[in-house]
């Protein structure tokens, strides 16, 4: 995907980068590369309608629209190319897929494997219009199984990528930021015929019509969110949809201490890496407005690692125990392997995902925040609702709104 991006970008091809599911640091990547937020589009969080107007509100005349997949094609929310995966995606926007192929060491197996895809894909609607062969051992490795794919009347190798290409560093929950490292430069090492990759690119099916959720309803209301390295999960689309109802946002850093802005009407602790930064957060200065607010009743979201500042402690993976705020009474423990991945929806209609390597050990009963039936139930206090789940806003606006509404 940054490969495409950065040659595109070197040949003056106006493009735009999005991404399948709920990542949150893929678009991170993409953003270093275009110098635009780089937005997510899932067929389970989103729908179709929210996806094609998320399309069709970034994309300009002339910009081509670039989305990365998940997984593997065909993976999703559950089933064979079903809601949430990239092939459902897809279909619900009628545009064809660019198949990215681990071809080292093959030859004659890339037409099975093509074939494969192809046929399945077409089972579901969706066509594979072009082939982008990774790990190729040469340009006569690339050229044999292009002559292959050809000789069999399936898509062709619009680009191939050498063997030995850099990879970038990951650590729990994905990628590194690309702060935190260097943007690889790839495109020496991409090969690509960008006339033919260009015709592979499909148009969008026309806009399901909008559902009207009359005036706005956070209008007057100051949303304070925390943004900083140790909050940085946000989807752009979630901020978006904050404006569009009215809201005026400010930021705070808890890591660097700040207070909540004056005038707050409520607060989002978006999720991210509290457990990198968790000595600093110790002595954060933050806490005690959060707290003012919290007890007065202003209404405050916090989502998975910002639900994790509100603990009594946070240990670490070397066993250190670090208080954090101290708000609820809980302890959140990180571990070395994954506790929880997967999508959630809430009884009122909020979706969402959570995915996390802590587990979070209560002191004493809170009552839950949400009705959910699979998942982390979270935490309610006055009116704070505090879970392991990332929420995608605009999924069920009505519900949200009461989140952010004392």
């Amino acid at each position: 995907m940054l490969a495409l991006l950065q040659a595109m970008q070197q040949a003056g091809v106006s493009v735009d980068a999005f991404k399948c599911g709920p990542d949150f640091l893929d678009p991170l990547w993409h953003q270093a590369v275009t110098g635009k937020p780089s937005h997510n589009l899932d067929s389970f969080m989103m729908g179709a309608g929210l996806c094609i107007k998320q399309l069709q509100s970034t994309l300009n005349a002339g910009t081509y629209g670039l989305i990365e997949g998940m997984m593997g094609l065909f993976d999703g929310k559950a089933g064979v190319g079903e809601t949430g995966s990239s092939l459902d995606l897809a279909r619900v926007l009628g545009v064809p897929v660019l198949l990215v192929a681990d071809v080292q060491g093959l030859s004659g197996s890339i037409v099975a494997l093509v074939k494969g895809y192809c046929s399945c894909a077409s089972d579901k609607g969706v066509s594979i219009s072009g082939i982008i062969a990774n790990r190729a051992g040469s340009a006569g490795h690339a050229a044999l199984l292009a002559q292959l794919l050809k000789d069999h009347q399936l898509p062709p190798i619009v680009a191939w990528l050498e063997n030995g290409a850099p990879t970038i560093k990951q650590r729990h929950l994905g990628l590194c930021r690309p702060h935190e490292t260097t943007v690889p430069e790839l495109t020496a090492l991409l090969h690509a015929d960008l006339a033919a990759l260009l015709k592979t690119f499909g148009q969008l099916n026309p806009a399901l019509p909008e559902n009207h959720h009359g005036s706005p309803e956070l209008a007057g209301k100051t949303i304070a969110i925390a943004r900083d390295d140790a909050c940085c999960f946000i989807y752009p689309a979630n901020v978006e949809w904050l404006m569009t109802q009215g809201a005026k946002l400010t930021f705070f850093s808890p890591l660097n201490g700040e207070p909540l802005p004056e005038a707050t009407d409520a607060v989002w602790l978006p999720g991210g890496y509290p457990e990198l930064y968790a000595a600093q957060l110790a002595s954060s200065a933050t806490w005690a407005s959060l707290r003012q607010f919290i007890e007065r009743g202003g209404p405050v979201l916090a989502e998975c690692g910002g639900m994790m500042l509100l603990g009594q402690l946070l240990i670490d993976n070397t066993q250190h125990a670090w208080p954090m705020a101290g708000i609820l009474a809980f302890t959140t423990r990180m571990h070395s392997e994954l506790v929880a991945l997967g999508y959630r929806e809430l009884a009122g209609g909020a979706k969402g995902h959570e995915f996390h390597y802590s587990t979070r050990h209560m002191q004493e009963n809170v009552a839950p925040a949400f009705a959910i039936e699979h998942g982390d139930q979270g935490l309610r206090y006055k009116n704070l609702r505090a879970s392991y789940n990332h929420w995608y806003f605009a999924s069920a606006p009505a519900e949200v709104l009461r989140w952010f509404q004392a």
